[in-house]
Parts: C-alpha cells; structure tokens; sequence
C-alpha cells in the first residue's frame, strides 16, 4: 500500500458509516468513535478506519488510520494515543479547533501496524468476499472488529470457516482449536454437537480440548482448571497450596461431588488448622457433610479467636498500664499555668486523636507505648484538665520529645512551647534518672 494510493471515502461507504452511526447513535453527540472499511490501495486489501463527530448540529467523517493486510506498518493521520484518554482525533482542518494540535502535521505519517488500531465496527465485511481467497472467510458473519487478523489467520488454517458459521466466534481465532480441527475431522463433528454448551459461558480453550480427548462435561473441567490457576497463583490460598500439593486432583474431586466451593473450602481448612484438627484423617479432610462441618468448624474458630483476642486484649491494657504507672512520675501538675499528665488507657489515645483531629489514636501509637518506645502525654491548660489542647510523644531512651502538637497537627504557640521545653522537659530528664536508678 502506498500513501499516495489512499482515496477519500467512497460515496456508498460514507452511507453506510452514517447509517451504523445513527444505529448506534440515534442523537446527535460528542462522544469519540470509530469505524472502519474494506477497500484495496495498490492490489493490497486495506481496512480504513475512520473518526465520526457530531458538532455544531453538523456531522463529521475523517480517515485516521489505514492497515494492509501484507504490511508490517501503518499509515496514521491526526491521530495520538495517551495512556489515560485513549485515542484522540484533531479537527484543525475541519475548522472544529482554532489552533492544530502537534499531531495535526496535515499529512499521513507511518508506525507500526499493530499500532493505532482502536475499536471500530466494519461497515462493509462483505467486501472481502469478493475477492478470491477470502471468498469461503465467512467475515461477513464475523462478529468482532479485528477483520485483518481474523482474514490474516484465515490464510492459515480455512477452518475458521466451519467455527465462524456455528457461531463459534469467541474460540474462532484460537490456533490451539485451529491446529486440532486441521488434523481432526472427530472434533470438528464434537464442537458442532456442543455449540450450545460452548457457547453458554467463556470457556478456556485448553479445557475445550481437554473436555473432548477425556470425554468429560466442559464446565467440569473448566472448574478444575480454575481451581488450579487459582491454586498456583501465589495470592490466593496459600494454606490449600501447602495441605494439598500431593493430591490436588482429589481435592477438586471432593468438591464438585459435595456442596463445598474452593473458597468454602479454604475457610473450612484454615479453621481445622487453627484449632489443630488432624487435616490428615479423612473424615475431617472430606467430611461427608461438608455444610455441618465447614459451619461447625467455622464458629468453632470463630469463638477461639474471640478467646485469644480477648486475652491478648487483657495483656495489652496490663502492659499499657504497668508503663504508664512506671513514667507516671513525669506528670507535672499544679506549677504554672499548665499540667502534663500521661495516658493512662489506650482509650485515652483515641479520644484525644479525635478531639485534636490528629493520628496519636491510631498508627500504632498504644502499641508503641505499651512497649515503653516512646511515651504520650497530654499537655492540659490547669483550669480545664479535662479538655485536650496538646500532645506530646516523647522517646524514654532518647530523653526527647519527638512531636508536640496541637489540634490538627498544629504548632503550639510560643507559651506551650517554653513551658514543654523548659520547665517539664528538664524535669522529665532529672525523674528519669531516678527511675534509672
């Protein structure tokens, strides 16, 4: 194909554009779109795919891109793609724009053929049938936009035929299902006696096959495969990678002979884990009732974690309160006109977060204190004891304040900040060495 060789849209082409465009577009709009037609441009069988705006009550049709069937490149013209906004078309030269784009250089430009290629709908299919090699191609009931590759592939293996016409389509340009239909003539007749079941769902191609050499329902092996794309992707269910690497098939077995699905299951299985039931008894790794079990199981888990959390919940409040008792001697009460005291409960932390708007309620802040890695403490005016005006988190091994701040994270003014570095930090430091000691 050769630039000098593109015409400009023919007369019956540019009907048919505007008559699927109303189709798809019954009022006028602003909406970006393509669509696309078969011609020849120099004894080469070309798609053109064309840009439609609507604008001013007027409606507008430009070339954009032109692909060859035989050619490694592509012509391309007022046309750019950004990662984020897709394909944009510039209308300079239709008088839309008052300034031409970068992209507008007024003239075709070359890249590469797999490039500039958007969605676009073929307006005239069937013109591929006129020419001798595509003439059995089926195209024309070919449902999707990608013409070229499906003509190009067809070259390949004519059997794209016999699938397009059962309405095959989505497995149509497989060449795995391409290859075995060539050699094949048994599966050819299977995936004509199973065009319904085929078609009823999306379906991997490789449990196609398989479903046809195992003489197996396709839905059941695509499950199974599933299961194991699932299992050997690493995110998702480690604990059912590791219980079953050995016997994973019946595992998939099990399930889809019980009311169990892969991630009921898992549930089922980390619950067993945790309350330390022997996975490698049978009744408990494929209980007959999996329903009871799994529920059984699954509160049982539950109550424990509850248990546990509880517990960890009574130790962390005791941790808490045995550091604040420990640096409790670092209030200052009573001597000018503010007090320090410390928290005293993690629930302490939360309400002074929430009163002040800043993070000392969460981001790990109680956990930190429960460890003795640094200290919070509330810096409070004397008359209102009760009312949060600053926070102040301070490291006992480094003897410094590391932030002092008031509501949202504002500085305090210059009174706060005297009195915390002068008067109550020197006084930290001088108790902390009696703690020391």
């Amino acid at each position: 194909m050769k630039i000098s060789k593109i015409k400009p849209i023919p007369k019956n082409v540019l009907k048919l554009i505007r008559k699927k465009d109303k189709e798809l577009y019954p009022k006028p709009t602003s909406l970006k779109r393509f669509y696309s037609y078969l011609t020849k441009n120099d004894g080469e069988l070309v798609k053109v795919t064309v840009a439609v705006k609507h604008k001013f009550n007027a409606w507008y049709c430009k070339q954009v891109a032109v692909h060859g069937i035989d050619s490694d490149y592509c012509y391309v013209r007022d046309m750019v793609y950004y990662y984020i906004a897709g394909y944009v078309v510039g209308w300079h030269d239709e008088g839309l724009t008052n300034n031409a784009k970068w992209y507008e250089a007024g003239g075709w430009g070359c890249a590469e053929d797999k490039m500039f290629d958007p969605f676009a709908p073929m307006v005239n299919a069937e013109y591929a049938l006129k020419l001798p090699e595509f003439k059995y191609s089926a195209i024309d009931v070919y449902p999707y936009c990608d013409t070229l590759q499906y003509l190009r592939l067809y070259r390949k293996y004519p059997q794209m035929e016999y699938l397009t016409k059962l309405k095959l389509n989505y497995i149509a340009m497989s060449v795995q299902i391409l290859r075995l239909c060539a050699k094949d003539k048994k599966f050819r007749k299977w995936l004509a006696r199973n065009v319904e079941q085929i078609n009823e769902n999306y379906y991997y191609v490789s449990a196609i096959i398989e479903a046809y050499k195992k003489n197996k329902p396709i839905k059941e092996v695509h499950k199974r495969q599933e299961y194991e794309k699932k299992l050997s992707a690493e995110r998702y269910y480690p604990e059912l990678r590791r219980e079953f690497k050995q016997d994973a098939q019946k595992l998939f077995e099990y399930i889809n002979s019980s009311t169990a699905t892969i991630s009921s299951y898992n549930d089922y299985l980390k619950a067993c884990l945790y309350l330390g039931v022997d996975m490698k008894d049978t009744k408990n790794r494929y209980p007959k009732d999996f329903k009871r079990w799994h529920d059984i199981r699954v509160d049982e888990y539950h109550s424990a974690k509850a248990k546990e959390e509880e517990t960890l919940r009574t130790e962390f409040y005791q941790q808490f309160s045995a550091i604040a008792q420990k640096y409790s001697v670092l209030e200052q009460r009573y001597n000018g006109a503010y007090v320090v005291l410390i928290a005293r409960t993690p629930a302490e932390l939360v309400k002074e977060g929430y009163k002040l708007d800043h993070c000392v309620g969460k981001m790990g802040y109680d956990k930190k204190m429960a460890r003795g890695e640094s200290l919070i403490f509330f810096v409070r005016n004397k008359e209102e004891e009760t009312t949060p005006f600053v926070t102040i988190e301070f490291s006992p091994k480094d003897k410094k304040i590391l932030q002092c701040y008031g509501k949202n994270d504002s500085t305090p003014d210059a009174n706060v900040l005297n009195f915390v570095n002068n008067e109550w930090l020197p006084y930290t430091k001088q108790q902390l060495k009696q703690i020391a000691a």
